[in-house]
C-alpha cells in the first residue's frame, strides 16, 4: 500500500532537543498519524526527559532506538544531540525511514557527508529543520527578491537572538553540541540567505566572547560573523544568547536586506500581543500567528507521502555547517576562513 493511503507512522528519536516538544504536539494532533517516540540513555536528574516525558507528553513510547526501528516507521524526526545526529541518522536510513533532522546537520564535515550518503545509499529523504524559511513574510521577501523589486542586493543584516537554553544542558557542552551560540543560531539566518538570493558563501569571519552566562555556559554565547557571498553580498549575523532569563520570549529572528532599490527589514516572530503581568509586574508576551514548525512538518509529510525530496535537504544543511565549521576557525584564529577550506580539509 502507497503511504498515501494509509496512516503515516512516524518516530520521533530522543526528546534532547527542545524543539522535540513542538513536534511531538503536533503530530499527536494530525490525523492519518501514528506516532512513536523514544529517547534512551541517562539523562541530567533536573532534565524531564525519557518516559517521563513521553508520559507528561501523552505519546506512545519504547526504551530503545532497536525497538523503535523494529517498529518499521516510515519517517523518523532526529532531535538528539547535535554530535549524535550522523548516528542515528544512519539508524534511520538504513532502516528505510525517510528522515527529519534538526540543525545543525552534524558537528563536523565529515559527518554531514556521511549522512548525506547514508540518506542516499538507502533511497530516503533527508530533510533539516529550517523551519524559518516556511514564513509567509520570508515567501514575500523571496517574491520581491526575485521581482528585482530591490534591485542589486549589497548587504544583509541579521540577528537571532535568544534565551541560554538552560532546559537542556548540552547545547553548551561543545561535545555534545559542537560549539555555542555559533551552532545554535547561524545556520538559520544561513539556511534564509541560500533560500533567497541561491548564492554560494566564499569566505567567513567571526568574533565571539563568553561574557554573557560566563557562569553557566561552557561554549561561546556571543558572537558575530560575517559572510562574503560569490555574488558579492556581504552578510552579517548577530547570533548572541543575549536574552535575559526573564524575557517574555525566547527570543527572535530577523533580517534587513539592503538594495540598490531599496531595503526590506522582515522580523519573523514580530506579531505579539504584549501586556503587563499584574501581579510581578513582568512583560508578557503571547505570539500569534502561523506556527512555522507546523509548516515544516506538514512540508515534510507532503514529501513522505508523494516521495519527493522537499527542502531544505541535506545539501543545505551540509553548507550551512560549512559556515558555522569556518566561523569557528575565523573566532579561533582571528582570520577570515574560506569556507571551501572547511571540506578541502577533510580529504588532505
Amino acid at each position: 500500500m502507497h503511504t498515501s493511503d494509509r496512516s503515516l507512522k512516524i518516530a520521533v528519536m530522543s526528546f534532547a532537543h527542545t524543539h522535540a516538544r513542538g513536534y511531538i504536539e503536533l503530530l499527536r494532533n494530525m490525523p492519518s498519524v501514528s506516532l512513536l517516540t523514544s529517547d534512551p540513555g541517562e539523562h541530567p536528574a533536573t532534565e524531564l526527559r525519557g518516559r517521563a516525558f513521553a508520559d507528561h507528553l501523552g505519546v506512545e513510547y519504547v526504551d530503545s532506538y532497536d525497538e523503535l526501528m523494529a517498529w518499521q516507521p516510515d519517517a523518523v524526526i532526529v532531535t538528539s544531540e547535535n554530535a549524535r545526529h550522523r548516528a542515528d541518522v544512519e539508524r534511520a536510513a538504513k532502516a528505510g525511514a525517510h528522515i527529519l533532522c534538526e540543525k545543525p546537520l552534524a558537528t563536523s564535515h565529515e559527518d554531514g557527508v556521511a549522512m548525506l550518503e547514508a540518506a542516499d545509499a538507502a533511497g530516503v529523504i533527508l530533510m533539516v529543520a529550517f523551519p524559518v524559511r516556511f514564513a509567509s513574510t520570508f515567501a514575500r521577501l523571496k517574491a520581491e527578491y526575485d521581482a528585482g523589486q530591490l534591485g542589486q542586493i549589497f548587504s544583509v543584516r541579521g540577528s537571532n537572538n535568544g534565551k541560554l537554553p538552560s532546559e537542556r544542558a548540552w547545547f553548551t557542552d561543545p561535545e555534545l553540541s559542537g560549539g555555542g551560540a555559533l551552532v545554535d543560531h547561524v545556520v538559520h539566518i544561513a539556511d534564509l540567505l541560500e533560500a533567497l538570493m541561491g548564492a554560494a558563501p566564499v569566505s567567513v569571519t567571526a568574533v565571539t566572547n563568553q561574557k554573557l552566562h560566563a557562569e553557566r555556559a561552557r561554549a561561546e554565547t556571543a558572537g558575530l560573523i560575517t559572510i562574503s557571498y560569490d555574488n558579492g553580498v556581504i552578510a552579517a549575523i548577530d547570533c548572541s544568547w543575549s536574552q535575559p532569563d526573564t524575557a517574555a520570549t525566547w527570543g527572535g529572528v530577523s533580517v534587513t536586506v539592503a538594495g540598490t532599490a531599496g531595503t526590506v527589514a522582515v522580523d519573523f516572530f514580530g506579531p505579539r500581543a504584549r501586556g503587563l503581568d499584574t501581579t510581578t509586574g513582568l512583560p508578557i508576551e503571547a505570539p500569534y500567528g502561523p506556527n512555522f514548525d507546523e509548516a515544516l512538518l506538514s512540508r515534510f509529510i507532503d514529501a513522505v507521502r508523494a516521495g519527493t525530496q522537499p527542502q531544505p535537504d541535506g545539501g543545505v544543511g551540509l553548507r550551512t555547517l560549512d559556515i558555522v565549521l569556518a566561523a569557528q576557525e575565523s573566532a579561533r584564529t582571528g582570520r577570515t576562513v574560506a569556507v571551501a577550506d572547511v571540506a578541502r580539509a577533510l580529504v588532505e
